[in-house]
C-alpha cells in the first residue's frame, strides 16, 4: 500500500490536515537536518523547515508523482528555500553581526570547535551565493546530504557525468 501517495492525493483533492500532518511527520528530521547542517542554528533550522513545509502544502497541487518522487520534490523546494533565504536581506543583515551568546559554554574545545563549523559553514554559504542556482544545489546536496553523484542526478534531472564536472569545476575553483 502506498500510503504517501494517498495522502498526497487526500491533500491535492481536499486540503486533508490528518494527511498534511502524516507527510509532514514522515519528512520533519530528514528536512530539518538537511537545513540545519547549513547553518548549524536550531532554531533558524526549525523556522526554515516550517517555511518548507507551508511551501509544499501550497504548491502540493502541482506535484506530479509521475516526474519524481515526493521526495525529491521536497528536497528542490528546501534546496531552493535555502538559497532564496542566503540571497534575502534579512539573512545578509544578519550576516553583519554575529552573535556568540548562544553558544554553550561547555568547554573552551567544543566552543572553538563549534565557532570554526559555524565559520566553515557561513564561508562555504558565502561561495555558494556566487553559483548559479543548478549549480548550489549540487554543491549542497553533495556538502549537506553527502549524496552520491549518481543520487544528485537522480533528484535534479541531470547526467551523472554533468554533476561530476560541475563538482569538480567549482571544488578546484575553491
Amino acid at each position: 500500500m502506498d500510503f504517501e501517495g494517498r495522502w498526497i492525493r487526500k491533500i491535492q483533492q481536499s486540503a486533508h490536515e490528518e494527511s498534511a500532518n502524516k507527510l509532514i511527520k514522515k519528512y520533519y528530521r530528514e528536512m530539518f537536518a538537511f537545513v540545519y547542517r547549513q547553518f548549524f542554528d536550531e532554531q533558524m533550522a526549525q523556522d526554515l523547515t516550517q517555511e518548507i513545509f507551508i511551501r509544499a502544502l501550497q504548491s502540493i497541487s502541482h506535484f506530479d508523482g509521475r516526474k519524481a518522487s515526493f521526495r525529491t520534490w521536497l528536497y528542490r523546494i528546501a534546496s531552493n528555500h535555502c538559497i532564496d533565504y542566503f540571497r534575502s536581506r534579512s539573512y545578509q543583515a544578519g550576516q553583519q553581526t554575529v552573535y556568540v551568546e548562544e553558544i554553550e559554554m561547555e568547554g573552551s574545545d567544543s566552543v572553538v570547535e563549534e565557532l570554526s563549523t559555524k565559520e566553515d559553514i557561513q564561508l562555504v554559504n558565502e561561495l555558494l551565493q556566487r553559483f548559479d542556482v543548478k549549480d548550489q544545489q549540487i554543491v549542497r546536496f553533495k556538502l549537506f546530504l553527502e549524496l552520491t553523484f549518481h543520487e544528485i542526478a537522480g533528484l535534479l534531472v541531470l547526467s551523472e557525468s554533468t554533476v561530476k564536472k560541475k563538482i569538480l569545476y567549482h571544488f578546484k575553483k575553491a
